[in-house]
């Protein structure tokens, strides 16, 4: 096992093993293996990582039982100088780190790696605020990631009173700055997103005990208004373009044009498409199964022929042999379930732009916003189409009523004309 499932040469074996990182190596190529990696790209990697041990064979041929941090650094700033020779050196130097990066993931989880960065501390006042948003607010994991986010930030701010004592001296000037200062430099859904996590942080403060007195409102309100910008999503002419410049003969291809038809189809949230899994599809039955998001009910649809197609081209001749039971993996090693929702808008995006288009609002909901309003502009109830979103409320889904254009038409009043007397 090992190099051997790379390497034949007895020579380059040899020389592989003989280096101080040598020992090291065939539990590193099993685990590139056990990643996905081809053959090829370990290869590559595996050169590459051979220039630190003759980097380390230079200081030291003795075999290495484990590595300090301090000698790989050592090499990144030492390595350009001995390979001045390489053109061009920009992208070797960059392929090279990016090996030695791997290895050193390697290193970390078979703790052979000294020196690492230590595990983030956590902080109890935040983990104690978080249980209790899982465990009384009955907060979804996306709401619990972006407080964890927006808390821990005004907790690091907060520096040494980030305690449930400290938080008794808290004044509500030092809450207004901070807001301030953190609004300055972000858009509006950012601003949004840390006011609600601030009131309802502090409330909790003010729930457990920490606090005397109500500081909540001293969070600035964010004058908004609701209805006072038109959903701008793509057109069913603009979908069928983006979905016919998909090149489904790659991988790639055929994996996005899968993720385009059921946000096409469906009009679902782009997390709702990235949860997916394997047992969602109920073939036998021709549904599929949306799993909800925001608090939101579980959506059980008839499977379209065209998304079903799409589906199994994925599935059958693109997707990676993983025993993961998300539907839409990575296409490159290490394979894994796409890592947020945002990097599925970022595919959807880049489709977009693809077709020759400006991407008319965030990713995914392009499609969203434009499913939307071809429902509402077909004549059907709003009931239905907040069913089919997965609106809890309806007034959210009476944001596309602004859209009907062909209903505003026939409340037109006439253009009156001049009358001759």
């Amino acid at each position: 096992m090992g190099l051997e499932q790379v390497f034949e040469a007895a020579r380059t074996l040899r020389k592989l093993r003989g280096g101080p990182l040598g020992h090291l190596l065939d539990g590193f190529c099993d685990w590139l293996l056990s990643k996905g990696f081809s053959r090829w790209c370990i290869r590559t990697h595996l050169a590459n990582v051979s220039h630190l041990d003759e980097y380390l064979g230079g200081a030291d041929g003795s075999p290495r039982a484990n590595v300090a941090l301090r000698d790989v650094e050592g090499f990144f700033k030492a390595y350009p100088a001995r390979c001045w020779n390489r053109q061009p050196l920009e992208g070797h130097l960059r392929r090279v780190r990016h090996s030695i990066n791997r290895f050193t993931e390697y290193l970390r989880l078979e703790a052979r790696l000294e020196g690492g960065v230590e595990p983030q501390r956590r902080q109890p006042l935040l983990e104690t605020y978080l249980a209790w948003m899982r465990d009384y607010q009955h907060a979804a994991a996306g709401t619990l990631e972006l407080r964890r986010h927006g808390v821990g930030r005004f907790l690091a701010y907060l520096g040494p009173q980030a305690t449930a004592e400290g938080l008794s001296e808290l004044s509500a000037e030092r809450v207004e700055t901070f807001f301030i200062d953190y609004a300055k430099e972000k858009g509006r859904a950012a601003r949004r997103s840390m006011q609600s996590a601030l009131r309802t942080f502090l409330r909790f403060c003010l729930h457990a005990g920490y606090m005397a007195r109500r500081l909540e409102h001293a969070v600035p309100t964010l004058r908004s208004y609701r209805l006072s910008q038109v959903p701008r999503g793509l057109s069913e002419t603009e979908a069928q373009k983006v979905l016919c410049v998909v090149d489904r003969r790659t991988r790639v291809g055929r994996r996005d044009y899968a993720i385009l038809q059921l946000l096409h189809s469906y009009g679902v949230r782009g997390g709702q498409v990235r949860a997916l899994r394997l047992a969602d599809v109920r073939w036998a039955q021709d549904q599929i199964l949306f799993r909800a998001m925001k608090n939101g009910k579980d959506t059980l649809l008839p499977l379209t022929a065209e998304v079903g197609q799409s589906l199994l081209d994925y599935l059958q001749n693109a997707r990676p042999p993983c025993g993961f039971p998300e539907i839409f993996l990575t296409c490159r090693a290490p394979y894994h379930p796409l890592p947020a929702s945002n990097a599925l808008s970022a595919i959807v995006e880049r489709r977009i732009r693809t077709a020759g288009m400006d991407v008319p609002s965030h990713g995914a909901h392009a499609f969203r916003h434009g499913f939307a309003t071809r429902m509402v502009a077909e004549g059907h109830s709003f009931k239905a189409v907040a069913d089919v979103l997965g609106h809890r409320h309806l007034a959210t889904t009476f944001l596309y009523t602004k859209v009907d254009f062909n209903a505003l038409k026939q409340v037109a009043l006439e253009w009156p004309q001049e009358v001759s007397l």
